[in-house]
């Protein structure tokens, strides 16, 4: 026999009684239904026992009640059996939103710890990105530096072959002005004494 049929039966005897001594008053037949209805749901089952049990000795009570006890005997039944109903559902209520609330803190957790895990990424990821930039511009920079640097040498270069070509202009032009002198001296030389100049 499964638990639901074993749990049904115990509530089957333990109720049969309290319906047996009801079943020719049906207010107190209608009152027991209700308890019954709250045994039954297994959401509702587990929770006030203490008002449960109360309202089933206050139907007890409106059964064995005398016709001058009554309709106060009813009237307390009534409000012990409303207040089993309400006293259990709000238990189950709250049971819930306590579930409600575990499972709410654990979606926030989870929720946090993935965002935390997203901040991580996100940082390593502008680590590595602010890493591969410094490595660019130290790359440019030595780039920079070695086309400065070439740059330099071929400007002293360039000054060195123009000084050498301008030295050399210097002593062609110089060169050129000397024989030029020797020439004109060779020619007056020539026109005063109309023979040709000794060695």
């Amino acid at each position: 026999m499964s638990t639901g049929l074993r749990l049904a039966a115990c509530l089957s005897l333990l109720l049969a009684l309290p319906m047996a001594r009801a079943a020719d008053d049906p207010e107190a037949a209608q009152l027991t239904q209700r308890l019954v209805a709250i045994e039954a749901d297994a959401s509702l089952s587990g929770f006030a026992s203490l008002e449960r049990l109360q309202a089933r000795q206050a139907v007890d009570a409106l059964v064995s009640a005398r016709a001058r006890t009554r309709p106060s005997a009813l009237q307390i039944a009534q409000w012990r059996v409303e207040t089993a109903e309400i006293a259990a559902r709000t238990e189950a209520a709250r049971r819930e939103i306590d579930r409600l609330e575990r499972e709410r803190a654990d979606l926030l957790l989870e929720a946090s710890r993935r965002e935390a895990a997203r901040a991580r990424q996100e940082a390593e990821r502008l680590r590595i990105q602010t890493q591969i930039q410094a490595e660019e511009t130290a790359r440019l920079r030595e780039a920079a530096e070695a086309e400065s640097m070439a740059r330099q040498e071929a400007e002293t270069v360039l000054q060195g072959v123009s000084s050498r070509e301008a030295a050399r202009l210097r002593a062609s032009r110089e060169r050129a002005a000397e024989l030029k002198r020797q020439e004109e001296e060779l020619l007056r030389s020539l026109e005063g004494d109309g023979a040709p100049p000794q060695p």
